[in-house]
């Protein structure tokens, strides 16, 4: 079934951020809502964990945050709906995974589907997984790069909002690499979050076009 958002001009669109470590994407996303121009503002940012940089970043900006543990929950799919119930108090429209090390679950896509998006260090469908950097350098790729797809229930599979490459030197190894396609994402999150946010989207199947 085909999801939507259409471009809502009277207000910006309403972003939730989950992160799991330092929040590098979150603060690019911070700096940019703070441009009223920029369509978008982050109304809370959520985490699975406590006592990271990416919620004392949220705490600096004024952001209001919340903790979801897996610990804390008697099972995996227990901790997925209490998610889903603590993003859903802030009524996003669209809810941003930035560095979030966690896979949500059955309850949480039935409420967010669609309006979820995550990055991915490397060129999807090529390399998903936890290693996608090291993958692609060790087989040899000469280019490589960074993806922004709609969260689905795989690892790394949902439809491809965005993509941008990031060639393969010579003289790389994992971390040089892995620096230079973090900018490159860092960079394609914001700028395509952005254009959801002010242009609207539809996803239809495999295909997700901007300017909804």
């Amino acid at each position: 079934m085909p999801a939507a958002r259409a471009a809502r001009p009277d207000r910006p669109a309403r972003l939730v951020v989950l992160v799991s470590g330092s929040g590098t994407n979150l603060q690019a996303l911070l700096d940019a809502c703070a441009d009223p121009a920029y369509g978008a503002t982050v109304v809370a940012v959520g985490a699975d964990r406590d006592g990271i940089e990416g919620l004392a970043r949220a705490e600096r900006a004024g952001v209001p945050t919340f903790v979801a543990r897996v610990k804390d929950h008697p099972t995996r799919e227990d901790w997925d709906r209490a998610l889903a119930e603590q993003v859903a108090a802030h009524e996003p429209d669209l809810v941003v995974l930035a560095g979030f090390m966690k896979l949500v679950g059955a309850d949480f896509l039935a409420r967010f589907g669609g309006r979820t998006v995550n990055t991915h260090p490397a060129l999807s469908p090529s390399f998903p997984g936890m290693h996608g950097p090291a993958d692609a350098l060790a087989y040899g790729v000469k280019v490589t790069g960074a993806t922004l797809f709609v969260v689905d229930a795989g690892v790394d599979t949902g439809a491809i909002v965005a993509q941008t490459a990031v060639p393969v030197e010579d003289d790389d190894d994992v971390d040089s690499l892995h620096e230079r396609i973090k900018t490159a994402e860092r960079a394609m999150l914001v700028e395509t979050v952005g254009r959801m946010a002010r242009e609207g989207y539809a996803v239809d199947g495999r295909r997700v076009r901007l300017g909804a």
